[in-house]
């Protein structure tokens, strides 16, 4: 799912992501047939843009590219690409670590260890989603237990 964390098969996720993605956008133009505040409806519509965007990396990537492991990828190849529809991975290619270092030898457990902050890779996708959800949290969350209580 988020940040390339894998828990269930490509196919179920693939459909749950469809099946999400129908309810967002059903939820999305209730919110603006209501005239909901703009900036409530702009954090659905980044959750609801990353989860499309991750669905189209889902279906097609595997078919339209091979693998990327230690190559990069080729499109259209010979042999057809690495995975069937909706099996395909999605494109993850942002990586900051903030911080990289090891830690120094006093510290309990990990002394030693190499120390990375920040580590996930992600994609645009996945930041829309982050960032909604977030924003979401952090303004609207009355908004949004208020929007939700009212499709009951």
């Amino acid at each position: 799912m988020a940040f390339g964390i894998e828990v269930i098969g490509k196919l179920f996720l693939s459909v749950f992501r469809i099946v999400a993605v129908g309810f967002i956008g059903y939820y999305l133009y209730k919110l603006v047939k209501q005239n909901y505040t703009f900036g409530f409806i702009a954090c659905i519509s980044l959750i609801f843009a990353g989860a499309i965007g991750n669905i189209i990396d889902s279906i097609f990537y595997g078919v339209v590219f091979d693998h990327s492991f230690g190559q990069v990828a080729t499109f259209m190849p010979e042999g057809g690409g690495y995975a069937s529809w909706l099996h395909g991975k999605v494109v993850d290619m942002f990586y900051f670590p903030l911080i990289q270092t090891v830690l120094p030898g006093w510290v309990p457990l990990w002394g030693g260890e190499e120390f990375v902050f920040f580590r996930p890779i992600f994609n645009l996708a996945d930041s829309a989603i982050c960032v909604g959800v977030f924003l979401l949290l952090l303004f609207y969350r009355h908004t949004l237990s208020t929007s939700l209580s009212k499709e009951k």
